[in-house]
């Protein structure tokens, strides 16, 4: 285990200069060279995993590390090696592995927060566009969670909203005051000028993820005329500036075809995406319809999109709820990640409100003992499908179960809302979903024991 910063920071200059000098062939000289730093059996997994991908020098892999360090802008590679790799993955994930050992709950890798649930937009379906009072952390307790999160070995951060970048003078500060970390944010995007981007470029320690519905018209419908152009204005920027940026969409009932194809992800690429994330819709609050959820044939077909477009597209996609197979199942409740709202509470998952704690009243290491948080401890995985993991779209009954058990409150500002409610909304499709995750999860199974066969079998 990396025990020492100076240690920490000689791995990220040597690493960095190995990348630099052939981007291609250098990132395999500097797995080679890192590994035996490594103890964490998932991390060295994980190195060893990208080295066999990167191997092949016309594999998407390959290509999307050729882009990254040819396109970003010098100041954006230096982090995402010294600050991403070195300081979150690698020192990060060991030092938070030792904490969990030594004090018998979870500490997390990243923490998603909500500088503001303020928003410039209004969108239709958003529980942002109805609040009155506007909810935010202040400059103080952002600072606070940031400071407390690096002594627990946290060192990325993520914002979510509202609309983050209403706050972007603060959030800039923090990411030059916590050069160290790693930062991203979730936009709508515009609010992202070519000043803002100018500046991300130059701190490299700060990437976007833009949200996008699909073409210009599904976008504009339910944003606003005129909101798709200044999407693709403000990631024109980013890619000027030498910035790191990806896409966030939701994918639901009515618009899997079209951000789940090819051509959209082509599109997103050549306007310079790095990566992108998919959500699918979650119906939260006592108003929100069951319409959009995606049925079982929609998940399956995000299931093949994904991993097919991983294969063979020089981006790095993440599906927040099908590669639970790839994570172990659910992440939140302090396993990987934790949210905290606008408002302080300390929630399991950005999408779970409700919470025992408010991190205004206790500290960090405080909040992480929280009974929601232990009861997701001792129920995760929620499946032993993994492709089943999330404990309110899949497995209803646990959300109720979890809640009730650690008397946690529900967050909701406009409607307070019993997990019982959230249970009946979702019980079907999960039903539904069983069925298709269970033949998905077996053929996925089987497929991982014959490439460990045949792994073993090139090793001998």
């Amino acid at each position: 285990m990396i025990s020492s910063k100076a240690i920490t920071r000689y791995l990220g200059k040597k690493t960095l200069s190995m990348i630099e000098k052939d981007p291609e062939k250098g990132i395999l000289k500097a797995i080679n060279f890192v590994n035996p730093f490594i103890k964490s059996k998932s991390t060295r997994q994980y190195l060893t995993d990208t080295k066999r991908a990167l191997e092949d020098e016309k594999s998407s892999y390959a290509n999307m590390v050729r882009k990254i360090f040819t396109e970003l802008s010098p100041a954006t590679r230096k982090s995402l090696v010294n600050n991403f790799a070195i300081n979150s993955l690698i020192y990060g994930i060991a030092k938070t592995k030792k904490l969990k050992e030594r004090y018998g709950f979870n500490f997390p890798w990243v923490i998603l927060m909500d500088p503001t649930s303020a928003c410039n937009l209004k969108c239709t379906g958003c529980w942002a566009a109805s609040y009155s009072q506007k909810a935010e952390l202040d400059l103080n307790t952002l600072d606070n969670i940031i400071k407390q999160g690096k002594k627990l070995g946290i060192y990325f951060y993520i914002y979510s909203g509202g609309e983050p970048t209403i706050r972007k003078k603060d959030l800039l500060y923090l990411a030059k005051k916590h050069h160290d970390c790693y930062f991203m944010a979730f936009t709508n995007g515009t609010l992202v000028d070519k000043e803002f981007a100018d500046q991300l470029g130059q701190l490299g320690n700060f990437a976007l993820a833009f949200s996008i519905e699909g073409v210009e018209e599904a976008t504009d419908f339910r944003r606003g005329k005129g909101t798709y152009k200044k999407v693709i204005e403000g990631m024109n920027n980013m890619k000027q500036a030498g910035a790191l940026f990806g896409f966030s969409t939701c994918y639901h009932s009515k618009n899997v075809s079209q951000v789940g194809s090819a051509e959209f992800l082509d599109y997103l690429i050549e306007l310079g995406c790095k990566f992108g994330w998919y959500f699918t819709y979650i119906p939260i609050g006592k108003d929100a319809t069951v319409d959009l959820l995606v049925n079982a044939e929609q998940r399956e077909y995000m299931y093949h999109f994904v991993r097919e477009m991983r294969a063979t597209k020089p981006i790095f996609l993440m599906d927040f709820w099908n590669d639970g197979e790839y994570a172990g199942g659910c992440i939140a409740g302090a396993r990987s990640y934790i949210h905290i709202n606008a408002n302080g509470d300390v929630e399991p998952c950005a999408f779970i409100h409700y919470a025992n704690i408010n991190i205004k009243e206790v500290s960090l290491f405080e909040a992480l003992k929280s009974p929601l948080f232990a009861e997701y401890k001792k129920n995760q995985p929620f499946n032993e499908n993994h492709l089943r993991p999330c404990p309110l779209l899949d497995n209803p009954e646990k959300l109720v179960e979890m809640v009730n058990n650690s008397n946690a409150y529900s967050t909701e500002v406009l409607q307070k809302e019993k997990p019982e409610e959230i249970y009946n909304r979702t019980i079907k499709t999960s039903q539904k979903w069983a069925i298709v995750a269970d033949k998905l999860w077996k053929k996925s199974k089987n497929k991982q024991e014959e490439h460990e066969k045949a792994f073993v079998k090139n090793k001998a």
